[in-house]
C-alpha cells in the first residue's frame, strides 16, 4: 500500500512538470541567458524578429521575442550623446569641445536621437542579429545587437544620420561602421555640425 501511494506521488509530479512545460510559460532571462525564442541562423549571425516595446535612448531598447520573453538591448557599434547634462562626456565625441556650449550641443543631438529611434522603432516589428564577432552582452548585461527595419541596419542608420559616433569595440560590421561616421563628420551632419 505504502508502494503504491510513492508511486502515484511520483506520477503526480510528473504530471504537473509536464503540464507545467506545455503551459507555454517561459522562464525569466538572466543576464547571461541565452534569448530562449529560437534564432534564425542568417550570414550575419543569429536573428530574431522581435518587437520594440520601448526605447529608453538613441542606443537602447526594450524587446520582445515572439515567445513573450522581453530583454534589454544595447545597439551594438554605436554611442549617442547621454541626455543628463551631468552625463554627456564631450571628450568621446572627435572635434566637440569641453565646454558649455559643446556640452550643451550634445545633449541636445542625445535628445535628437532618441526621438528619432521612437519615431522609427517604437512599437515595431524588426530584426534583432548578434554578431558573432562581439561580445553577446555588454558591462551591464544588455544584449549587443544590431536592429534591422525593413532590411536597413539601424545602428548605421544612428552613424549616417549624425546621431551616433562609432563605439570602440569588436565587432564584424566596424570597418564599415568606421567609414559612415567618417562620412558624416566630414559632411558635418548632426552632432558633427558644431560651430
Amino acid at each position: 500500500m505504502q508502494h503504491r501511494r510513492a508511486a502515484a506521488v511520483v506520477l503526480a509530479l510528473a504530471v504537473v512538470v509536464v503540464l507545467a512545460g506545455c503551459s507555454g510559460i517561459s522562464p525569466l532571462p538572466t543576464p547571461d541567458a541565452e534569448p530562449t525564442a529560437e534564432p534564425v541562423v542568417t550570414a550575419e549571425g543569429l536573428s530574431w524578429n522581435v518587437t520594440v516595446t520601448r526605447v529608453i535612448d538613441g542606443d537602447t531598447v526594450e524587446i520582445r521575442y515572439a515567445n513573450g520573453t522581453t530583454e534589454t538591448v544595447r545597439l551594438l557599434g554605436v554611442d549617442t550623446p547621454e541626455t543628463p547634462p551631468n552625463t554627456v562626456s564631450p571628450g568621446e565625441f572627435e572635434g566637440i569641445p569641453d565646454t558649455e556650449a559643446g556640452r550643451a550641443h550634445l545633449v541636445s543631438w542625445g535628445g535628437n536621437a532618441t526621438e528619432f529611434a521612437e519615431r522609427t522603432l517604437a512599437g515595431t516589428e524588426v530584426r534583432l542579429v548578434v554578431d558573432p564577432e562581439s561580445d553577446r552582452r555588454g558591462g551591464y548585461g544588455r544584449l549587443l545587437a544590431y536592429i534591422y527595419v525593413d532590411g536597413e541596419n539601424f545602428n548605421s542608420l544612428l552613424l549616417s544620420n549624425g546621431y551616433a559616433r562609432l563605439y570602440e569595440s569588436e565587432f564584424r560590421l566596424r570597418d564599415s561602421f568606421a567609414t559612415t561616421e567618417a562620412t558624416a563628420q566630414q559632411e558635418r551632419v548632426g552632432i558633427w555640425d558644431f560651430e
